[in-house]
């Protein structure tokens, strides 16, 4: 399960590069929208590269 901390997000957009099938960007202000918080099974190491590369650990991942 993927869960993201909006009040942490910097809006870098680093997630949506990593997992664009799972994270996008509000419009108003960059902070990150879960698109798929069970994301399918080809997609989890793009989810995890994305924790990874989150400057703020908006992200979690289990």
């Amino acid at each position: 399960m993927v869960e993201v901390d909006t009040e942490v997000c910097v809006g870098a957009g680093q997630c949506v590069l990593a997992a664009p099938g799972v994270f996008d960007q509000r419009e108003e202000d960059g902070i990150v929208k879960l698109l798929a918080a069970e994301p399918s099974q080809e997609v989890r190491d793009a989810v995890r590269e994305a924790v990874h590369l989150c400057p703020a650990g908006a992200i979690t991942f289990r």
